[in-house]
C-alpha cells in the first residue's frame, strides 16, 4: 500500500486506556482495506509517531494522513505535531505527510457525541 493513516494519540501509563483506541484503528482499517491504518501515540505508549513513520515508509507508503484523535486543538496539536511533522518532513523527503483537525473538532463526531451524552439519561 502506498498510502496511510496513523491515527495519533496522546497516550497514557495503564495499557488499558488503548484498547478504545485500538478498536477504533482496526474499525478504520476494516472500513479502507485499501490504507495501511495504524496507531501512534505522542508519549507514554509505543509506537511514537516518528516510529511508525519510518515503519511504513519502509514498507513503501509514500503518502500519510496523520488523524489526531483528541478533542480539540489544544497544546499537544498547536505545538508538538507541527514539530513532530517538521521532524518527519526532515527525516523523510519526499513523503508526502499531512494532518487534519482533532477529530473532536468534526461536526459529526461532536454530534455524535452529543446523541451519546443524551441517550444516557434515565428513560
Amino acid at each position: 500500500m502506498e498510502r496511510a493513516l496513523i491515527l495519533f494519540a496522546h497516550g497514557a501509563r495503564a495499557a488499558s486506556w488503548a484498547a478504545p483506541f485500538q478498536r477504533l484503528r482496526d474499525l478504520t482499517a476494516q472500513q479502507r482495506p485499501d490504507l495501511a491504518v495504524s496507531l501512534a501515540f505522542l508519549e507514554l505508549m509505543t509506537p511514537s509517531l516518528p516510529d511508525e513513520a519510518a515503519a511504513l515508509v519502509a514498507q513503501g507508503v509514500r503518502e500519510i494522513v496523520i488523524v489526531p484523535i483528541f478533542l480539540g486543538q489544544g497544546g499537544h496539536l498547536l505545538r508538538d505535531l507541527p514539530r513532530l511533522l517538521d521532524e518527519l518532513h526532515a527525516a523523510h523527503p519526499g513523503i508526502a505527510f499531512s494532518t487534519v483537525p482533532a477529530v473532536g473538532e468534526d461536526p459529526a463526531v461532536l454530534a455524535a457525541m452529543a446523541a451519546y451524552c443524551v441517550s444516557s439519561l434515565p428513560h
